[in-house]
């Protein structure tokens, strides 16, 4: 009886409510996050490769920024030197806001800065750059602690010397140097496996980041009338965090190896190595900046950690009868599960490269290595675009010219001698999914665009030498897209990179670097769906 006298009062309190809320101002409607089924698929393989890596070696973040710092939302794409159409290359716009870039982040550093690249150490107008950045610092009465770590491969960098770059910075410094503290390191993990420090950033107080293919040397970026094309991308955000942690596990290696010549040069301004620089200054991510989702994502090459201990990645690694140039020879990148699992970024590049539905966009110095020492490619990359071609997903591969190739291979701009060496291991692969190689060379002159790369009109520099590109980009259905020091060729080295997911970002990229590229070297194409050629 009392349940029944209730219900009314019940009601009426109901119908109440009901008026009351009507007639309150309508919450906020909060938009779905966007979908990122790239991200997704590369954060999957992820964690069942190098789970044990997470938040030191590769992590996934939201809030971040592509980083602009003018009017055109595209700037955050840094592109050295920038002179599309221009084979006297006379103005260098992308050289000249990549340096400013540099000077701009620096310059805001309260905390820490954070330099790594490949050896020599940086020089010309990085070297200028970089000191213009920490003296605006200094001046600003912050007190920034700077590491600058390279990776030397031997032989090649002997004369690198830790001590000459301190004294040289110091003395650009000036009355500023006693504002900071600075360490310098060059540092090889391995030498019998060819492995050292690969990566290219500038971390500032965790919050900023550069990063991609360029190294700071003068002559191949600067004082040069053929200048290297190459590429970076600036952003802030909690990824910054990110690059920062990855650092710290190299400078904890170069600081426990320090004592030992044949693997680390170290001096410093004073104080101690700083294994844990970033971690001791910037202990947590930033706040956002944005609304981007990016994966961070490195390696350890050879030396570091033999293996992600906490990994249960069972792979079946595949063969075949061309990589391997030399009986005997280790071939880590096609048959090391271990190495698999301490270098992520390796299966984060084949996942990007798997997840796309239409198209991939490829602008590399190459895909295949030099052989020997190192494997001549990765079979599980080329296997995931003969998948995909075969799918009848567009494929495009811009390589570097061939004319680049060094007297040994790697010690030019190329290290392949002709672009059949690339679309002849591609129909081989392509011939495994098809059936045979008639069908395989269907697909590929149906789905495929090869070409060498060209940056105007000319086949060459106006000074005679042939196009230098040093691109590490994967792009894939004009959504999500790669820009960091890692080759899709093999090698062992430490390296860092950017996996982004923004439609809007991967459209400014296409407009200010892809499209242009492909109008100047479609011509020197030998497959090209689009025009219907297939030389390959």
């Amino acid at each position: 009886m009392l349940r029944h006298r209730r219900l009314p009062r019940l009601a009426r309190c109901a119908t109440i409510s009901a008026v009351v809320l009507a007639a309150l101002p309508a919450a906020p409607a909060f938009a779905s996050p966007s979908p990122t089924p790239h991200l997704d698929a590369v954060e999957k393989t992820l964690r069942q490769v190098s789970p044990g890596l997470e938040g030191d070696v590769w992590q996934r973040t939201s809030g971040n920024k592509l980083d602009a710092s003018s009017a055109d939302a595209s700037d955050w794409l840094l592109q050295s030197p920038g002179c599309w159409g221009d084979d006297t290359c006379a103005d260098r716009p992308g050289t000249k806001r990549l340096l400013a870039k540099m000077t701009e982040n620096i310059s805001k550093a309260k905390r820490t800065v954070d330099i790594s690249t490949l050896a020599p150490f940086p020089n010309g107008a990085f070297q200028e750059a970089i000191a213009a950045g920490l003296k605006a610092s200094v001046e600003a009465g912050n007190k920034p602690r700077v590491r600058v770590l390279v990776g030397a491969a031997p032989v090649y960098h002997v004369n690198v010397l830790p001590s000459k770059y301190r004294d040289d910075l110091l003395a650009r410094l000036g009355k500023a140097a006693g504002g900071i503290t600075l360490n310098v390191a060059s540092m090889t993990t391995s030498k019998t496996s060819f492995s050292w420090n690969h990566s290219k950033l500038l971390v500032v107080d965790g919050e900023s980041a550069i990063t991609g293919g360029i190294n700071s040397w003068k002559d191949d970026y600067v004082d040069t009338t053929h200048p290297v094309t190459d590429v970076d991308l600036a952003l802030t955000g909690p990824a910054a965090h990110s690059a920062g942690r990855y650092l710290d596990q190299l400078w904890s290696w170069t600081c426990r190896n320090k004592g030992n010549v044949a693997s680390v040069w170290f001096v410093s301004s004073g104080g101690d190595c700083m294994p844990t620089m970033h971690k001791d200054a910037n202990p947590t991510p930033s706040g956002p900046t944005g609304d981007v989702p990016v994966i961070a994502v490195g390696g350890l090459g050879v030396g570091i950690k033999d293996r992600d201990a906490a990994s249960a990645f069972d792979p079946k690694l595949p063969t075949a009868p061309d990589t391997k140039c030399v009986v005997g020879l280790p071939d880590k990148t096609n048959a090391d599960r271990d190495y698999d699992t301490a270098n992520p970024e390796e299966s984060a590049l084949r996942a990007l490269v798997g997840s796309a539905e239409r198209s991939i966009v490829i602008s590399q110095q190459d895909l295949n290595a030099t052989c020997p020492p190192i494997a001549r490619y990765d079979i599980r990359l080329y296997d995931q675009l003969a998948a995909k071609m075969a799918a009848g997903v567009k494929v495009r591969i811009v390589v570097s010219d061939p004319a680049n190739r060094g007297a040994v291979g790697s010690g030019g701009y190329s290290q392949i001698k002709s672009l059949a060496e690339i679309s002849d291991t591609l129909r081989n692969r392509l011939a495994l999914v098809t059936g045979d190689q008639q069908k395989a060379k269907a697909a590929m002159c149906s789905n495929l665009q090869l070409a060498t790369f060209r940056s105007s009109p000319g086949a060459k520099w106006a000074d005679g030498k042939p196009y230098a590109l040093h691109h590490k980009l994967v792009s894939v259905d004009s959504s999500a897209f790669y820009i960091g020091s890692k080759n899709l060729y093999p090698s062992w080295l430490q390296d860092f990179g950017y996996i982004v997911e923004s439609p809007a970002a991967a459209k400014q990229l296409e407009a200010k670097l892809l499209d242009p590229e492909w109008t100047y070297s479609q011509q020197a194409a030998t497959v090209d769906y689009a025009r219907g050629v297939c030389t390959g």
